[in-house]
């Protein structure tokens, strides 16, 4: 059995009669806010990405074992 558009609506209609306007317009805010917030957070975590792939593909300097950390030595004013 397919569902036609004449049942959709007869179900739309139904919701519509239980519920009422102010509910179902109060619940599809709810659901906007929802999509955008996941939207955010799906950037967000995309641009996090980007940029620890970007500060990984800067450091080229092999690591040479037993040697210093290539951190430039402070001198002492004297």
């Amino acid at each position: 059995m397919q569902v036609g558009p004449w049942q959709i609506l007869i179900i739309a209609i139904v919701v519509l009669a239980l519920f009422g306007r102010g509910k179902i317009s109060g619940l599809m805010g709810e659901f906007g806010k929802g999509i955008t917030a996941f939207k955010k957070g799906v950037k967000d975590s995309t641009e996090e990405l980007e940029r620890e792939q970007a500060d990984a593909a800067r450091d080229v300097t092999p690591a040479v074992p037993g040697a210093a950390p290539a951190v430039p030595a402070e001198r002492e004013k004297v």
